[in-house]
Formats: structure tokens, C-alpha cells, sequence
């Protein structure tokens, strides 16, 4: 390209380029390769480049049609650019409005990790442009000067190590047009592409087909994200030989397929460091035809299924290698994440999510900062500990093919749980559907005493608990919100918001609300633990429930019953160890009764008002007449009470829980 002299000649320059480098219908902004002075045109890219062009990054660029490099000519893209994709713009339509590095030709996106660049569509929609497509001169199967299913593009030669050029730090984002049933676009569709092109540092995220599919050719990639491409993640077929190294796939919601599908003939492509998360289940691996892989430091979270073969008359698994091992159909590959997503911490609004690890058998932190999801059982294990920071969201999937009664949280005992909310910042766990319901809560057991004895199994997951150990410590919860518990394993045992089983008094549980539950907000099975400050709104059994000799304390407690299913706002049986209620408001708007006692049980209640329930006092056992166990404000309970004075409790306390 010629020199600019001065800028006399910038306007003549300009003209002259776009007459002589473009089509017709090519329009788009330049700099001059031996001077970084602009040259002035317009902003518009589409037609043929047949020159070697540079971008101006203080630019915004519209890509209003096919905007073509032919062979023989390099765009340059440097950091911070962006392209906004814009079918509306022109006649086209989503089809025909992508960037093709034909076979011969190059492209140099130069981003950073402070200024990717950034090709998007101007509607944020996935599917409303077919993204960047690079053709070369590598192996395929499909043979020399092969036609793409896209654009009549050729591609595929005998030269392996063939370069398309560079691309460093580059987002793509809402491509995946969609020619017929059978033929997409992608993010990015790379044909024959060879080795000696250079890519690095790729996001490609809100996509309606794959994320990056490789039609043959040996290039490689290396720091891959991939968040919410609607059909695979990594695609690749036409006997791709190339490598993958790092690559974190995220998946929140439900149309996609798979995190990686393989296909046609097999020559043994690379795919080193691969996490893959999903918050919506689906399937994670699928080989079709002979196609295999050696895969290592696979980590996959939230799938239903790891692994698909989609030939059901295929025996031959030899050639998909994954950690080592020819593929196990039975392995979850469920293992610690090989890949931070922080890695891509330079793309901003980055999906945040990850889904939590079935067992936790070591100290393990979550991020304040981080969406968790919920996909089956949480446990963590004797001798480790669970710490949740302030603002933590904990989302169980309910709306998954797995039971709610398998998806919940639970602390075994010898483990511990650190939940460190505040008042303004404080953890919630609660299920994707929002019902009553719809998974089981969160599980302490410990080592306190129970009537039930040393290690005896819980109703729910065969989980022991019960020991000597009053003052055991499982841990310490602070501001806590619980929505959406309670799942039913028969009609004699249910999960609820909170259960406790022989949870000892040197755990602490402050400031907790336990809302929409299809059983119990709280459970207590012996133990000695305590509570203060609890909120429990429309549990549709008990608000507090204790059995087994449970002898803690509550303090400061709200209960308001607005649904008509509801059972009482306190039942106990069993055993009476004389636990003690201190400052207890139950409000009802649809009657109900409020305390109920079974068996031998009983309680010291001091500050009790009650409001709105039919029957105040129901003592299970109809040949009971010793009361004496049961004190309300000071005095033996008698079945005529009502104790509907003034709020013991101003619920204002808890409007950090609203």
C-alpha cells in the first residue's frame, strides 16, 4: 500500500483505495501500513477485500453484509475494535451477513486482554449472524477445494502447516444463523484450517448453533471460552487433527446440546484441560461414526449424561482416550474443575456459574461473586469444611430429571458449614422453579445426644448422626435464607427447609428465614443446638418441629401462615428433654392450629402471642392429662389458653429476608 505523504493527500488517498482495494459495495475505514494516520471513509464493511486493510480502533464498524478477504490479502484487526453485525442495515438477511477469510487469505485480530476485540450482532439476538469463517489449504476429508455447506466457500489442500493468519483475545457473540435444517453458521467455522495459524484467547458466547466447529485441517486453539451456544460447544468432523488446550464451557440454559460433539473419521484430535459446566443438565461428550479423541483433564458438572455413542452398534471405544483410560460410559468425570473460568476474566459480562461437587472431602470456599447451581447431593464430609460467603446464591435445580428428594445439601457428621451472611449481603438457597418442594433443603447431622442413639440413620439418605457430644460444633450459619424446600420421600418422611439431626450446642445458627416449604421450616432430631432469630413463612407442615429429646433453645422467632395446607406453628413429640422457646409471634391468615404436643413431649415458653389460629393448644394423645411438662409464660398450659396478646417479636426484624 502506498504512503501517506501528508494529509493533503488523505482525502485522494481514500478515494483511490476504496476504488481499487474493495468492490463496489465495500466501504470501511482503513490506516495506512507504513503510517498510523486514519484514512477517512466510512463505516460500513461488506464486498470483497483485495488489498491488505487495518482497522481503526477508535472506529465502530458495521458488518452489513458478506465482507470478504480473498487470497492474497490480510485484515487487520487491532485491539479494542468492534464490529457490530447488522442485517437490518442492508437487504440481507442473517445468512449473509458474516466475515470470510477465503482459502489464501489472512486475518490479524491483535486484541488484549484490556481490549479484545469484539465482533457482535447490533440485536444482542443468538442467530442473527453467521459469524467468522476461515477457509485453508489443510487436510480434510472432504477433500481438495472442497465447498463449505456455507456460502459456496472452497477450502481443503495438502498443506498442513498452511496459516490463515492470527487471532489474539477475540469475543464473538450472537452468531449461529441457520441456513436450512441441516446447514448453520457458527461462532467460528473454520474449514481446513492449518497449523500454522495462530489462535488464542477466543470467547464466543449467546450462539444458535456450535461455538466453534473445525471441518478438518490441524489448527489449534489454545484459552477457548464457550457460554450458551445453543447446539454444541466444540463441534468437529472431516478428520480434524489439531489440539484444544484449556477451554471452559458454561451452559445456563436448556435448548443446547452438547459441550462437545465428535464426528466422521477419527484422527485423534487433542483436547487437554476441558471443564464443562451445565446448570440444565443435558449430555456432555458425543461421538458419532469412528470418531475418538485423547482427552485429558476432562471435568465435567451438571450433565445428566457425561457420554453419548451415537452409534448403538459401535463396541470399538479404544480411540476416545480421557485421562489416561479408553472412555468409561459409567464415569461421571465429575472431578475438581482443570480450568478456572477467572482465566477469562478479560471478557466482561462473563457468565458466572458453577455447579457444586457431589462430595467434599476437603475445606473447600465458595465465591460470593459466583452463581452456583445445585444438581443432585451436596455432601460434605467428617473433617471438612464448607464456607459460603456473604451474598452467595445457591440454586437447586428442580426443573432437572433428578428427584428433588436426591438434590441437598448436607453436612455429615464431623463436618462443618461456615455460612457467612449479613444483613445486607445474605446467602440464599433456593430451586431454579421457585415450588414448594422441589428439593430437599439443607442436612446437618452431628454428635450430640438423641433419643435415637449413637450413629442412627436418618429418615432421609441413610445419613448417621447421635453421639455423647453435647457441645459438638458442626459449624455456623449467619443470615441464611431457605425457599423452596421440603421434598417428599413417602407419606410418612419428608425433607424440610432445616433439618437437624443431633446438632450439638457449639453451633451457632443466627438470623435465619425459611419460606414456601412443602414440610417443616425446621426440624430438630435431638441435639442440643439453638437458635436465634427465625423467620418462617408458609411452610405447609410445621413451622418448628422437635422429636428425639431435643433440649436447645429458640429465640426470637416469627412464624405467619398465609396458605390454608399448613399444619401448626409448633409440633413436638417425643421425649421432653424441656427445650426452651423464648419470644414466639405465630401469625395466621387461614386459622389452623398453633402448638401441638405428641406423646410425652413438652416445653418452657416464655413470650408467646399468637394471632389468628382456630385451636391454640392440641394435645395429640387424648388419655394425656399431665400437662405440667408443657409452661406457657409461666404457668401449666391449659387447652383453653388463647395468648393472643401484643407481638413478642416485631417482624421488621427480618426485613433483611424480603
Amino acid at each position: 500500500m502506498k504512503r501517506v505523504k501528508n494529509l493533503l493527500y488523505l482525502s485522494v488517498l481514500s478515494l483511490g483505495l476504496m476504488a481499487t482495494s474493495c468492490s463496489d459495495d465495500a466501504n470501511i475505514d482503513l490506516i495506512d501500513d507504513t503510517d498510523d494516520t486514519p484514512v477517512t471513509g466510512g463505516t460500513d464493511l461488506t464486498g470483497s477485500l483485495e488489498e491488505d486493510m487495518t482497522l481503526d480502533a477508535s472506529k465502530t464498524y458495521n458488518l452489513t453484509g458478506t465482507f470478504s478477504i480473498e487470497s492474497g490479502v490480510t485484515l487487520t484487526i487491532p485491539a479494542g475494535t468492534e464490529i457490530v453485525a447488522d442485517a437490518t442495515s442492508s437487504s440481507s438477511d442473517e445468512t449473509e451477513v458474516y466475515i470470510v477469510v477465503q482459502k489464501g487469505g489472512n486475518i490479524e485480530i491483535n486484541g488484549t486482554s484490556s481490549s479484545p476485540v469484539i465482533i457482535r450482532a447490533a440485536s444482542n439476538r443468538a442467530g442473527s449472524w453467521g459469524g467468522l469463517v476461515i477457509a485453508g489449504n489443510a487436510s480434510t476429508t472432504a477433500g481438495l477445494d472442497a465447498e463449505a455447506e456455507v456460502g459456496g466457500i472452497l477450502y481443503g489442500g495438502g498443506d498442513d502447516t498452511d496459516s490463515s493468519g492470527s487471532i489474539k483475545y477475540l469475543i464473538l457473540k450472537d452468531a449461529g444463523a441457520s441456513i436450512n435444517p441441516e446447514s448453520q453458521y457458527n461462532g467460528l467455522s473454520l474449514y481446513a484450517v492449518g497449523s500454522g495459524t495462530s489462535i488464542q484467547n477466543v470467547a464466543i458466547t449467546n450462539g444458535a448453533d456450535d461455538g466453534v466447529e473445525f471441518f478438518g485441517g490441524t489448527v489449534s486453539v489454545t484459552n477457548l471460552y464457550l457460554e450458551d451456544n445453543e447446539d454444541d460447544a466444540v463441534d468437529w468432523t472431516e478428520g480434524w487433527s489439531g489440539t484444544i488446550t484449556n477451554t471452559y464451557v458454561l451452559h445456563t440454559i436448556g435448548n443446547f446440546s452438547t459441550a462437545i460433539e465428535a464426528d466422521g473419521e477419527d484422527n485423534s484430535p487433542k483436547i487437554n484441560n476441558f471443564t464443562a459446566v451445565s446448570t440444565t443438565g443435558g449430555t456432555a461428550l458425543q461421538f458419532k461414526k469412528n470418531s475418538g479423541a485423547i482427552i485429558t483433564g476432562l471435568s465435567l458438572s451438571g450433565y445428566d449424561k457425561s457420554l453419548d455413542i451415537a452409534d448403538a452398534n459401535r463396541t470399538d471405544l479404544a480411540n476416545i482416550q480421557i485421562n489416561g483410560s479408553t472412555v468409561d460410559q459409567a464415569n461421571a468425570y465429575a472431578v475438581t474443575p482443570t480450568v478456572d473460568a477467572s482465566l477469562f476474566n478479560w471478557i466482561d459480562n462473563r457468565g458466572s456459574v458453577s455447579v457444586l461437587p457431589a462430595s467434599v472431602d476437603n475445606d473447600f470456599s465458595l465465591d460470593g461473586n459466583t452463581q452456583y447451581v445445585l444438581s443432585g447431593i451436596m455432601s460434605v464430609e467428617e473433617g471438612a469444611t464448607l464456607t459460603i460467603p456473604a451474598g452467595t446464591t445457591i440454586t437447586a435445580r428442580s426443573d432437572s430429571n433428578t428427584e428433588a428428594t436426591s438434590i441437598y445439601i448436607v453436612v455429615q457428621k464431623g463436618g462443618m458449614i461456615d455460612i457467612q451472611g449479613t444483613e445486607s449481603n445474605p446467602v440464599i438457597m433456593k430451586s431454579t422453579t421457585g415450588q414448594a418442594g422441589s428439593w430437599g433443603g439443607l442436612v446437618i447431622a452431628g454428635d450430640a445426644p438423641t433419643t435415637a442413639g449413637t450413629n442412627a440413620e436418618a429418615e432421609v439418605g441413610g445419613i448417621l448422626y447421635g453421639g455423647n457430644t453435647s457441645d459438638d460444633n458442626s459449624g455456623s450459619i449467619q443470615y441464611l435464607i431457605l425457599k423452596d424446600a421440603g421434598a417428599s420421600i413417602n407419606p410418612e418422611s419428608q425433607y424440610n427447609g432445616l433439618s437437624l439431626y443431633a446438632v450439638g450446642s457449639g453451633t451457632t445458627i443466627e438470623n435465619i428465614a425459611i419460606m414456601n416449604g412443602a414440610d417443616d421450616g425446621v426440624e430438630f432430631f435431638g441435639g442440643t443446638v439453638s437458635v436465634t432469630n427465625i423467620y418462617l413463612e408458609d411452610n405447609e407442615d410445621d413451622a418448628v418441629d422437635w422429636t428425639e429429646g431435643w433440649n436447645g433453645t429458640i429465640t426470637n422467632t416469627y412464624v405467619l401462615h398465609t396458605i390454608g395446607n399448613f399444619s401448626t406453628a409448633i409440633e413436638a413429640d417425643g421425649e421432653n428433654n424441656n427445650p426452651m422457646i423464648v419470644n414466639f409471634t405465630a401469625v395466621s391468615e387461614t386459622g389452623g392450629t398453633a402448638l401441638q404436643f405428641k406423646k410425652n413431649s413438652g416445653a418452657t415458653i416464655t413470650g408467646l402471642s399468637l394471632t389468628g389460629y382456630d385451636t391454640v393448644l392440641d394435645i395429640a394423645d387424648d388419655n394425656r392429662t399431665d400437662l405440667s411438662g408443657i409452661q406457657l409464660e409461666g404457668i401449666t398450659a391449659t387447652l383453653e389458653a388463647t395468648f393472643e396478646v401484643g407481638a413478642t417479636v416485631d417482624v421488621s426484624t427480618f426485613n433483611w429476608a424480603k
